[in-house]
């Protein structure tokens, strides 16, 4: 058995979810997801926890086994407390601002590069420090954001400037040594 796979999810205070065969919704505080999942991964609803069973023991159902698991985890996480992703700009003259509900950048073009929010997501933008807060409820989809607007202008190895990931180290190299005399 799959050990991620064969643990119940347990449902915290306030967090419903419907099991209709392959289709579940899960409805929370912060909002509602709906996703479909294989008719090889069995998905029921008992005693407040949510459980996974597979059919059969071949890789590939064990991996789906897993893999849906996390995901159902991820959904009642997400609507009970949600994701964050932050994302710091370093760089003079590099800064992030709010426009509306868009994040507006300037990272040293000729032209300011405005970033749409997609519907479930939020930005905050702490500008004395330069982060970039992404917020939502499917994991998936703040993941996919925050790398997004890390592709506008990924963190470079001669001076570090750029966006990056809180945290995220970015290795330095030396640059040119110059004429020795």
């Amino acid at each position: 058995m799959s050990r991620i796979g064969r643990m119940p999810i347990s449902l915290p205070e306030g967090v419903q979810v419907e099991v209709q065969g392959q289709r579940v919704r899960v409805r929370g505080p912060r909002g509602e997801l709906e996703r479909s999942f294989r008719p090889e991964i069995g998905i029921s609803l008992e005693e407040g926890r949510l459980l996974v069973t597979r059919t059969s023991d071949e890789p590939r159902m064990r991996a789906l086994h897993g893999l849906t698991r996390a995901l159902l985890n991820n959904m009642v996480q997400g609507t009970s407390r949600g994701f964050e992703r932050v994302l710091e700009v370093q760089g003079v003259g590099y800064r992030a601002e709010l426009t509306g509900a868009d994040l507006t950048l300037h990272v040293g073009f000729s032209h300011v590069v405005v970033f749409p929010a997609p519907s479930g997501i939020q930005f905050e933008v702490e500008p004395r420090s330069g982060l970039i807060h992404v917020r939502g409820i499917d994991k998936e989809l703040v993941g996919q954001v925050a790398s997004d607007i890390r592709k506008v202008r990924p963190p470079e190895p001669y001076k570090g400037k750029g966006i990056r990931y809180q945290g995220e180290y970015v290795r330095r190299k030396a640059g040119k040594a110059g004429k020795v005399v």
